[in-house]
């Protein structure tokens, strides 16, 4: 491609994220979503954020509760973890080195790349404390370093996992620890050649047998070969003593958050679909997985809905196609789930927080906030709910993109912000 394409093809892009677009009426949400018919263009829509620092502002959350930032000049935080004293760990980095293939793929790298931050990444765990309970964090030190892009986090009989972009690792952890005792201990390697999608999301079964790993696919739809999406677009088994892993359920196109069902012990996953078939398709999701289970990708999304781009197709497997269990709206990137507990108040007693990073391909932005989806008899039911936004202006500035999200024991929800380097910490009112 000649330079001089590009930016044709770019100031194209820019004049397109400039226009006014359609609104957030549009956007199928809950158990039940009414999906559109796929829209092929050119290009799509694409709006540049224009990120400004938060100064004294703050995001707003429900009426009684409040919101502090506990950790601030991070190296862009991505997921958290609790551990059993109280201690919070951050994983901090950025991953990923695909090669743009299309004019759109350069554009779409530079529109983003407006939209993150200017930071470099940590690659490191960084531990924060607070030894009196106040609410305070006095101590943010680094726990572990020389990572590679870490991502999800996990922990379970002194052990503590971490998956980097290219595998899943372990450190030996003992109670009140504030430095890794070593270099970590290699579990197994994770699929990194190309990593289009880098994040790992990561998660333990109850009793710490089995650990769970999410692998986004190397592609949108399969535009690199299927060769390249070995072992990608599922969720891996991985034996927590020996490594041995297994496809635990397959067609998930960017599964980018794991979490246990309290109750239950199911599976559960956020899920970011696929792109270029209009603003209000397809809708990412949250679902619990199936072992065995097949999702679609890259022949089906929604259950049966053909793709036609994937060639060629899979009548077999699109029959095979299980419909996810709650759309959460489209290109809003879900990156953090987490089941709440009765410590954050009757309203948000049962169900989960999904932490939205928010749209680079709608002309009308969504996402850029932190949602509570209300569960029934274990299942979601109904509308979701507001819980943390202000994270992106109605004038379109936006100051901060959430991430993980992680139940605190003891009644707090912390949100990872990768744009203002922020942890934040919301709580009830006492």
């Amino acid at each position: 491609m000649r330079h001089s394409s590009a930016l044709t093809v770019l100031s194209m892009a820019l004049l397109l994220s400039a226009c006014g677009g359609e609104g957030d009426s549009t956007q199928a949400r809950g158990p039940d979503p009414q999906l559109p018919d796929p829209q092929r263009s050119l290009l799509p829509s694409m709006k540049i954020a224009e990120p400004v620092e938060w100064g004294d502002q703050r995001p707003t959350v429900p009426e009684g509760y409040s919101v502090t930032a506990i950790a601030t000049d991070l190296q862009i935080p991505r997921q958290t973890l609790v551990l059993p004293n109280g201690d919070i760990l951050v994983a901090e980095g950025r991953g990923g080195n695909a090669a743009k293939l299309k004019p759109k793929d350069v554009i779409a790298s530079y529109i983003k790349a407006q939209g993150n931050t200017k930071v470099k990444g940590g690659n490191r765990l960084t531990l924060l404390r607070d030894a009196d309970g106040d609410g305070t964090y006095e101590l943010q030190s680094v726990f572990a370093e020389n990572l590679n892009a870490p991502y999800g986090l996990a922990f379970a009989d002194g052990n503590l996992y971490v998956a980097n972009q290219d595998a899943l690792v372990r450190f030996d952890y003992e109670d009140g620890q504030t430095e890794a005792s070593g270099p970590p201990t290699k579990v197994a390697d994770l699929p990194s050649a190309i990593n289009h999608h880098w994040t790992k999301a990561l998660t333990i079964s109850p009793d710490g047998r089995f650990l769970y790993v999410g692998i986004g696919s190397n592609s949108n739809i399969t535009e690199r070969g299927m060769e390249v999406e070995i072992d990608r677009a599922m969720v891996w088994q991985v034996d927590a003593e020996t490594g041995a892993h297994k496809p635990y359920a397959t067609g998930l196109r960017n599964p980018t958050a794991l979490t246990i069902q309290p109750e239950s012990g199911q599976l559960w996953a956020v899920v970011n679909e696929r792109d270029e078939l209009g603003p209000d398709l397809v809708p990412d999701y949250l679902t619990s997985v199936r072992e065995g289970g097949f999702y679609g990708w890259p022949y089906s999304y929604w259950g049966q809905n053909v793709d036609t781009r994937a060639q060629p197709q899979n009548p077999e497997k699109v029959a095979a196609a299980i419909e996810p269990d709650y759309s959460l709206g489209s290109h809003v990137a879900a990156l953090g789930v987490d089941f709440s507990i009765p410590a954050m108040g009757e309203q948000y007693a049962d169900g989960v927080f999904v932490g939205e990073h928010g749209s680079w391909n709608r002309a009308n932005p969504v996402g850029y906030k932190v949602i509570f989806v209300p569960f029934s008899n274990g299942r979601p039911a109904g509308e979701p709910l507001d819980f943390a936004t202000g994270f992106r202006d109605a004038d379109g500035k936006t100051r901060g993109r959430p991430v993980g999200v992680t139940v605190d024991p003891s009644g707090a929800l912390i949100i990872a912000d990768d744009l203002a380097n922020t942890v934040w910490r919301v709580t009830r009112d006492q």
